[in-house]
């Protein structure tokens, strides 16, 4: 704006202005309305409404006097803002479920724990509680500074004594600009044995004040779910704590349950969540309650939810605990002023500012008492000396036409001061006898005692540190309770999706173009070998069944490409489909790229140093991984093998380091060897030899040797047969392995290599889609050089895609489709076709001039 010569306008930038104004504004809220000080943990409101009702004598020991009487005292003396918002405040601090320690003693509707607002203040009425007149002890001996008010009429005290932590023990919150404090409440009588124990020991750590003060303690109890996050906000100021109702389940005589909700997270609303559970319920997004009802009285909390009698009372209270307000979590910023500006602290400098403002409280209330003794010990003095000479003092006065001419006298013939003079001179008649003279001279010898103790206690700090432990305790002794919050122990700091989900036994399916599926276990009925089979998915006519796991639905899977990555999911995470429903396409639930195909599935219950993942790729190359490197998996995948070019990965196992492995090849060689004979190796290893394969051979499958086992081989146009494991000897890795199928046009190569014990069953896949499950005890055993015997019919064009273990404990469904349950009982007889071994050369396993491909 341009500046008019004589018109009394001055031109001023803008953006200046405006960022002058705005920061000024900021700082006016950040000091003046939004934060609390480290001292008092009071926010002006806070402070200035305690010390209107100090000021007004509404003390816990008299009676309550309107609300609004304080009110209007308030906002007419030092705060200047809207009424309502005065008594918003004051009502807070009058609810037992918002403050851990009430510091107004409300009579009256002062609101619930439903979220029903306080009757108005022309209604109710106040008066400070008996722990809030703790934190203005003292305030009248000079231990805190004052300030003006907004208008220069009255005097209000910049901090209040607060002779206990209030900043922790009631806590706070408030948004200012460009930040916001966030304090939980914490245990009195914890508290106040933390600042005792950084006034005995100040390089006390964080862990040790762990000890004594374990963590937040709200008014309306619940259970804090883990340390981690205290920890973290303790130490850095900062961190997010997760806190769960307090729940029972009852089990009625009929067998039904009831889960019964004691209390709820801190500043939760009662009736919003009861709605919110209900609408829910409507929704149907929450299924298996019958009956909800409120029946919270005087005595305590107490939500009933009725749980229907085919439910599960645990996963559908888990299921509230994920989308209601049962569970919520609470971010702590532990923002402060300190010295007027605003610093996020940890609980070491929170009870150290107070603790430093104990001591000058104290300091203070010393220099101050110490003053008023010595000024009384100054006047007994004088007092002492008129008794020793009343007569000449008498005749003194007496002579004497004026006050000030007595009084200056007594000044020069007595070498006394004008305040002793005068008050001689104020002296009654009374004072002179012999009883009011020992009464004087009792006194003064008592003020003197005082003064060299008080002296004292200014010159040692032990000394102050000793009288704040004494008073602090006073006030713990009084006021301190019982702990309301738990604190559970252990690990369990965010809630598991699986806990929401039933644990179930389940198939995984994945065709060989890249559908994936979750089927239950028991869709697919035991039948005898033979049989024409179930459908058990719907494919286009180029894809068929490729990989098929047997798993619960909250087992981690671990998906391993051929080009030797590793993603991993919950089994509940893979979704559920009907039995002929083609699924979901693979890269709709892992990152996986154009070129990387799923090869290998393994699922895996926790992540151990002791255990193993033993790999083979199809070139024949081996290696063992403790499990332990594979724990964190991104959600991009992570490397797991280094694989040689134009080679991939096949087959994945667990184990437990001292199995013996047995690797079967597409043309019926076998290796069996101990898996020490491969040292363990980093996941990013490429590994060693594990079989050396002869020309346009490769692997179809590696498997984990129990004792006792057998070795199953499946051929691609449905033949098989069973192999004790003793006619396979133990051989060094590397070599070529033996004979374990005799390869013909009629039974086709080998498409998988398992070992079994008796207790499995066997579901095989063709590439059409048509799935037969048999136990694995209706399979002929054999030598290991037969062709085995048909298990199942194929026609022309189908053949074998792939096979899998499923164990026997599956309940079998009844038959809901005679069409697509049919069991058909075979007609052949078992072919034993009893030919030559191949010879056994290859059993010699030559070392040929193939390097071992190391890390």
């Amino acid at each position: 704006m341009a500046e008019r010569p004589g018109s009394g306008v001055e031109g001023i930038n803008i953006s200046t202005e405006m960022r002058t104004s705005f920061l000024d504004y900021a700082m006016s809220v950040i000091v003046s309305r939004a934060l609390p000080d480290v001292r008092d943990g009071l926010k002006p409101v806070h402070r200035r409404i305690l010390y209107a009702m100090y000021d007004l004598g509404i003390t816990a020991d008299k009676s309550y006097k309107k609300s609004a009487r304080i009110v209007g005292d308030v906002i007419g003396k030092y705060h200047p803002h809207g009424d309502s918002a005065v008594y918003e405040t004051m009502v807070r601090m009058a609810q037992d479920f918002s403050y851990r320690y009430m510091l107004v003693d409300g009579h009256g509707n002062f609101g619930s724990v439903d979220g029903d607002s306080a009757a108005a203040m022309r209604y109710t009425e106040s008066k400070m509680s008996k722990i809030s007149m703790e934190l203005l002890r003292d305030l009248n001996k000079n231990t805190i500074d004052y300030k003006e008010n907004y208008d220069g009429q009255e005097k209000e005290p910049v901090v209040l004594p607060s002779r206990f932590p209030n900043l922790l023990v009631n806590g706070t919150s408030g948004i200012a600009v460009g930040m916001a404090t966030n304090i939980p409440p914490h245990h009195l009588g914890e508290t106040i044995d933390g600042v005792l124990a950084l006034a005995d020991n100040p390089a006390i750590t964080t862990e040790e004040l762990m000890d004594i003060i374990p963590g937040p303690d709200f008014p309306t109890g619940g259970i804090i779910l883990g340390r981690s996050g205290i920890r973290r906000a303790y130490e850095t100021g900062k961190g997010s704590i997760l806190i769960r109702a307090v729940v029972d389940i009852e089990t009625k005589p009929n067998g039904r349950e009831t889960i019964l909700v004691r209390e709820l997270p801190f500043q939760v609303n009662k009736a919003r969540l009861i709605e919110k559970i209900a609408e829910l319920v409507r929704d149907k997004r929450i299924d298996g309650i019958t009956d909800l009802r409120d029946e919270s009285d005087r005595n305590g909390m107490r939500i009933v939810i009725e749980v229907r009698r085919d439910a599960s009372a645990s996963v559908l209270l888990n299921n509230l605990y994920k989308q209601t307000a049962m569970q919520t979590s609470f971010g702590i910023n532990m923002l402060a002023l300190v010295d007027g500006h605003p610093r996020v602290l940890s609980l070491k400098e929170v009870l150290f500012h107070y603790l430093e403002h104990q001591k000058e409280v104290i300091t203070r209330r010393t220099q101050f008492e110490l003053a008023k003794a010595q000024d009384r010990a100054h006047i007994l003095e004088g007092l002492r000396i008129a008794l020793d000479h009343i007569d000449a003092i008498i005749a003194l006065i007496r002579g004497s036409q004026t006050t000030e001419e007595a009084r200056n006298g007594l000044m020069k013939d007595f070498s006394l001061s004008e305040r002793q003079s005068q008050a001689i001179l104020d002296m009654r008649l009374q004072r002179l006898t012999g009883l009011e003279r020992d009464k004087i001279e009792e006194e003064y010898q008592g003020l003197v005692n005082l003064i060299k103790e008080l002296e004292a206690i200014l010159a040692d700090e032990s000394l102050i540190i000793q009288i704040i432990r004494e008073e602090i305790l006073e006030i713990k002794e009084r006021f301190s309770d019982t702990r309301r919050t738990e604190i559970t122990a252990g690990g369990a700091e965010m809630f598991e999706d699986e806990d929401l989900i039933p644990r179930e036994d389940s198939v995984l399916t994945l065709t060989h173009n890249g559908y994936i599926k979750r089927l239950p276990a028991n869709t697919y009925r035991s039948q005898k070998r033979g049989g024409r089979g179930v459908q058990g998915m719907g494919t286009n006519e180029d894809d068929f069944v490729e990989h098929l796991l047997y798993s619960s639905t909250h087992d981690t899977i671990l998906f391993f490409t051929n080009t030797g990555k590793v993603y991993r999911k919950k089994g509940y995470q893979i979704p559920e489909f009907g039995r002929t429903s083609k699924g979901l396409p693979i890269v709709n639930l892992l990152e996986v790229s154009k070129e990387e195909k799923v090869t290998a599935m393994i699922r895996v219950s926790e992540f151990k140093e002791d255990a193993f993942f033993f790999f083979t790729t199809r070139g024949g190359v081996s290696k063992r991984t403790p499990v332990s490197n594979y724990a964190n998996i991104r959600q991009n995948g992570l490397i797991a093998i280094g694989l040689r070019e134009d080679d991939e990965l096949i087959s994945v196992k667990l184990t437990d380091g001292e199995k013996e492995i047995v690797i079967g090849t597409r043309n019926g060689a076998l290796i069996r060897f101990p898996e020490e004979d491969i040292r363990s190796m980093s996941r990013g290893a490429t590994g060693v030899r594990g079989i050396r394969l002869r020309d346009g051979d490769e692997v179809v499958g590696m498997e984990v040797l129990e004792p006792g086992d057998k070795v199953l081989v499946i051929t691609e146009k449905g033949y098989g047969k069973l192999t004790d494991e003793e006619e396979y000897r133990v051989q060094s890795r590397g070599g070529m392995g033996i004979k374990t199928a005799q390869i013909t046009e009629k039974n086709g190569p080998l498409v998988a290599v398992r070992t079994v014990n008796g207790s499995e069953d066997i579901m095989l896949i063709t590439v059409n889609g048509i799935l037969i499950r048999m136990d694995v005890n209706d399979i002929s055993k054999t030598g290991r050089s037969t062709q085995g015997v048909r298990l199942i019919r194929l026609g022309d064009e189908e053949r074998v895609a792939t096979v899998a273990k499923v164990k026997k404990d599956i309940d079998d469904l009844p038959d809901e489709d005679p069409e697509d349950a049919l069991i058909e009982e075979s007609a052949e007889a078992d072919v034993y076709d009893e030919e030559e071994v191949v010879a056994d050369a290859t059993d010699e396993s030559p070392e040929a001039d193939w390097d071992d491909p190391e890390e």
